[in-house]
C-alpha cells in the first residue's frame, strides 16, 4: 500500500498554481485547439506533422491541467499564522550568511511542488531545506553540496 505524501503549499504558492491552472485552461488550451483546427488544412492527418505536434501539445496541456487540479484538491494551504518565525519551517523566509565568503542569501522554504531555486524558493526536501528545518536564528548549519560542505549562520527568520 503506497502512502501519499502530504502536499503543503504557502498561500503565495497556492495562488501561483491557481493562476497557472487558469492560464492552461483558458489560454493555452484554446491556443492548442486553434493549432489543431488550423493544421487540419495541411492535408492528410496521417502524414501531417503540424497536426501531430498540436495533438501532442494538447495531451501535455491536458496532463498538466489534471495534475494541477489534483494538487490543488489535496494540498494543505498554510495559514499565514502557521508559518514559523522562531524556527525554520515551510513558509519561513530565511536570511543566512555563508561563513566562508560572508555572502548573504535570503530565500523562502517551500514544499517540493513550489520549489524554484532560481527564484530563491527552496524545497524542504532539498539538502539545504533538510539541513535547515527546525533550526533557529544564530544556529550554524552545515549543508552538504556536491562540492563539499558549506557552513551558514542563520541571521533571521520571518514570514
Amino acid at each position: 500500500m503506497s502512502q501519499e505524501v502530504e502536499i503543503v503549499l504557502t498561500p503565495n504558492g497556492h495562488a501561483k498554481l491557481e493562476e497557472r491552472l487558469d492560464y492552461l485552461r483558458n489560454v493555452q488550451r484554446r491556443e492548442v485547439a486553434e493549432r489543431i483546427r488550423d493544421s487540419k488544412q495541411f492535408g492528410d492527418l496521417a502524414e501531417n506533422a503540424e497536426y501531430e505536434d498540436a495533438k501532442t501539445e494538447q495531451a501535455l496541456v491536458e496532463g498538466q491541467i489534471a495534475e494541477l487540479r489534483r494538487v490543488l484538491q489535496v494540498a494543505h494551504v498554510l495559514d499565514p499564522t502557521d508559518i514559523p518565525t522562531d524556527h525554520v519551517g515551510i513558509g519561513s523566509i530565511v536570511k543566512m550568511t555563508n561563513l566562508e565568503t560572508d555572502d548573504e542569501w535570503e530565500f523562502t522554504l517551500v514544499g517540493p511542488i513550489e520549489a524554484d531555486p532560481d527564484n530563491d524558493l527552496i524545497s524542504d526536501a532539498s539538502p539545504v531545506g533538510e539541513a535547515l528545518v527546525g533550526k533557529k536564528v544564530g544556529d550554524i548549519v552545515n549543508i552538504r553540496v556536491p562540492n563539499g560542505v558549506l557552513q551558514y549562520r542563520i541571521d533571521s527568520i520571518r514570514k
